[in-house]
């Protein structure tokens, strides 16, 4: 089995909001979508070259698991509480097949 990494992309425009989305996405919106999408492991950054740019990864342990997840309902609602809480954060979504890793 080949794990697969779904890449979430949002840009947060306003500066003061940050702590705000930060806090938001901690607490409860990378939760929920851990449990949604029963995932093996998640993790999230800031971007140090644009402080607007955080960037979530969930790790599947397949790409047919990755893709159930994010076609099914759930998607829809994640989608759908971010909207509500978040209408101006833009977002841009990514699949990968993990093609290596290396140890240091």
């Amino acid at each position: 089995m080949t794990p697969a990494i779904f890449v979430v992309r949002a840009t947060v425009p306003d500066a003061s909001k940050r702590e705000e989305f930060d806090r938001w996405y901690r607490d409860v919106h990378m939760p929920d979508a851990v449990r949604s999408f029963g995932v093996r492991k998640a993790w999230r950054v800031w971007s140090l070259s644009d402080p607007a740019v955080h960037q979530a990864m969930y790790q599947f342990d397949d790409v047919a698991a990755m893709e159930r997840a994010v076609g099914g309902d759930e998607m829809k609602r994640l989608i759908a509480d971010f909207n509500r809480d978040w209408p101006e954060v833009t977002r841009t979504r990514e699949s990968f097949a993990l093609a290596q890793t290396v140890d240091g």
